[in-house]
C-alpha cells in the first residue's frame, strides 16, 4: 500500500470495524433509494432486543412497524433531505423486543455509488439520556408555571462585581423586555421612594454581615404600575465566612396585600362600629332606664303629695325629666339616622358656600363672642359629600370653637382645607382653652362626655360629628394643649 493511499481501509479492516460497533451496542443500517434493498448489521437487531432474521428486514417494516408514528416526519427529514439544510441527526423511538419505545438516536450519511444513491445510518441507543433530559425539562417547566402562577421571581447578586441577573418571571413583574440589564442601583430604583432606604440597608447587611431578609415593599413597574412585592435574600458564604452571593426570590403579592388591608380596615371599622355600639347600648340602657326611674319616682311623689304647692312644685320636676327624655330620645334617633343616611347621593359641594350658611345662623353667637374666623379653601373649594352632613360637620366644630373659647382672649378660628393625593382634609383650629389629651382623649368622642364647666355642654356635638365622618369612610384626629388650643383634622374622604 502506498504512503497516499494509507487512509484507506483494508476491506478486513472495515469488517473488523463492524464487529466492534457490533460489540459496543451501535446499530449499523443501509438503505438503496433505487433498488429498495435494506441491509441491517447484527449490532442493529441487538439494540433493539432481536436476533437476526427475527423480524423481516425491510423498509416498510421498519418504518410501519418499528418506528414510532409521531417521529416519522422527524426521521424522514434527516435521511432524505440532509443536504438541503435539514439536520443528518435524529432522536426517534424505535419498538424495542422487550422494553417497548425507547430512544435512539440516527445519524445518517448520503452516497451515491454505482448501484444508485445508498443511505447508511448509525442508531445509539440514547434512552436513558433522553428520559433524564425530559424529566429535567419537565421540572423546569414546572418550575417556570409554578413561578408564573404564584408570580415569583429569582435574582442573584454576585458580590465581586455587583453584577445582577434576573429570571424570565422577574423581567415579568418588573414589565420589562427579558434582555433588559440593569445595576442593583436601577432596580433599587424601580421601589417607592419611602421604601429604597429599606432595601438598600437589607442588601449592605446581607453583604456585609450575611444577614437573610425577608420584606414587603412598594414597587413600581416600568409601566407605571404600583404593587406590594415580597422580597427575600439569602447570602451564600465562602469557606471564609464572607458572602459571594446573595440569591433571592421577588414576588407580586399586591393582590393578597391589598386583600389583607381592606380586611384589617374592615376589621377595624367593625372593631369601632362594635364599640359605638356598645356605647349606644349603655346610653339607652342607662340614660333611659335613669330618666324611666326619675319620672316614676316624681309621679309616686306626685300622687301621695296633698297639697297643691307640692303638686305643682312636683309636676315642674316631671316637665323636666319628661324634656330631657325627649332630648335623650332625639339624640338617640340622630344616632341611628347617620347610619340610615350613609346611602344617600353624594352631591359636589362648595365649602365656602357651606361654610357661609353655617356662619350666617351662628352669626349671633360669632358677634357676642367677638370671633374672628379666617378661612381659606384654596388649595381644595370643593368635596363629594352629602350636603346635611358636611353642614352638620362645620357647624359642631364652629360652635365649640366658640363655646369653649379662652376667658381672656377672643376667639380665633382658622379653617382651611387641604388635599392630599385622592384624600380631602378639612382642618379647624382654635385658641381657646384647650382639652388634656392625656387625660380625656380616650374619651372625647363619647356621647354625653363632657370635659370642661360648660352649662351649655351636652357632650353630643362631637359625638354625632365622628358618626357621620366616620360613616362616609373617614376619620378625625385631635391635636390640643390646655389654655393654648385645639387642632381637628378632618378626613373626609
Amino acid at each position: 500500500m502506498s504512503f497516499s493511499e494509507s487512509h484507506k481501509f483494508s476491506g478486513e479492516g472495515i469488517a473488523h470495524i463492524a464487529r466492534i460497533i457490533d460489540k459496543i451496542n451501535l446499530g449499523i443500517w443501509e438503505y438503496n433509494t433505487d433498488t429498495k434493498e435494506v441491509k441491517w448489521s447484527p449490532g442493529f437487531y441487538s439494540a433493539l432486543g432481536y436476533a437476526p432474521g427475527e423480524i423481516e428486514c425491510s423498509y416498510n417494516f421498519f418504518f410501519n412497524q418499528l418506528l414510532y408514528y409521531h417521529d416519522k416526519e422527524v426521521f424522514l427529514k434527516a435521511t432524505q433531505h440532509p443536504r438541503q439544510g435539514g439536520s443528518p441527526v435524529a432522536h426517534i423511538r424505535l419498538l424495542t423486543k422487550q422494553n417497548g419505545y425507547q430512544w435512539f438516536e440516527n445519524t445518517t450519511q448520503k452516497h451515491d455509488t454505482a448501484d444508485g444513491p445508498v443511505i447508511y445510518g448509525v442508531l445509539k441507543n440514547i434512552h436513558a439520556l433522553k428520559i433524564s433530559e425530559i424529566k429535567v425539562a419537565e421540572a423546569e417547566f414546572k418550575g417556570n408555571e409554578i413561578g408564573r402562577i404564584a408570580k415569583i421571581g429569582s435574582w442573584e447578586i454576585d458580590t465581586a462585581t455587583m453584577g445582577l441577573t434576573f429570571s424570565k418571571e422577574m423581567y415579568d413583574i418588573f414589565e420589562l423586555d427579558a434582555h433588559v440589564t440593569m445595576s442593583v442601583e436601577e432596580a433599587i430604583g424601580f421601589f417607592e421612594p419611602q421604601y429604597r432606604t429599606t432595601l438598600t440597608n437589607v442588601i449592605n447587611d446581607a453583604l456585609n454581615y450575611c444577614k437573610p431578609y425577608d420584606i414587603e415593599l412598594l414597587f413600581k413597574t416600568a409601566k407605571n404600575n404600583v404593587i406590594w412585592v415580597r422580597s427575600k435574600g439569602v447570602p451564600v458564604i465562602n469557606d471564609h465566612g464572607k458572602c459571594i452571593t446573595i440569591r433571592g426570590i421577588f414576588q407580586d403579592i399586591d393582590s393578597i396585600k391589598r386583600k389583607g388591608i381592606t380586611l384589617q380596615s374592615s376589621i377595624n371599622l367593625l372593631d369601632d362600629q362594635n364599640k359605638r355600639l356598645q356605647n349606644f347600648a349603655y346610653i339607652v340602657s342607662h340614660n333611659l332606664r335613669s330618666h324611666s326611674g326619675n319620672l316614676k319616682f316624681m309621679v309616686n311623689l306626685f300622687e301621695e303629695a296633698k297639697l297643691s304647692e307640692e303638686r305643682t312644685e312636683i309636676f315642674s320636676h316631671i316637665k323636666t325629666i319628661s324634656e330631657s327624655l325627649s332630648a335623650t330620645m332625639g339624640h338617640l334617633d340622630e344616632i341611628v339616622r347617620i347610619q340610615s343616611e350613609i346611602t344617600r347621593e353624594r352631591k359636589l359641594l362648595n365649602f365656602e358656600t357651606i361654610f357661609n350658611n353655617v356662619a350666617s345662623a351662628l352669626h349671633t353667637n360669632i358677634d357676642r363672642t367677638n370671633a374672628i374666623i379666617n378661612t381659606n379653601f384654596s388649595d381644595c373649594p370643593q368635596v363629594n359629600y352629602i350636603p346635611a352632613y358636611l353642614e352638620s360637620i362645620l357647624q359642631n366644630l364652629l360652635t365649640n370653637a366658640i363655646k369653649y373659647k379662652h376667658p381672656d382672649r377672643n376667639p380665633v378660628i382658622n379653617i382651611t382645607t387641604r388635599k392630599v393625593g385622592n384624600e380631602v382634609y378639612l382642618i379647624f383650629e382654635d385658641n381657646g382653652i384647650g382639652i388634656d389629651m392625656q387625660r380625656y382623649g380616650d374619651q372625647l368622642f363619647g356621647m354625653y362626655k363632657t370635659f370642661h364647666q360648660n352649662s351649655d355642654s351636652k357632650g353630643i356635638g362631637l359625638f354625632i360629628t365622628r358618626n357621620q365622618v366616620e360613616a362616609l369612610g373617614g376619620s378625625i384626629q385631635v391635636d390640643s394643649t390646655v389654655n393654648v388650643g385645639t387642632k381637628f383634622t378632618v378626613k373626609l374622604v
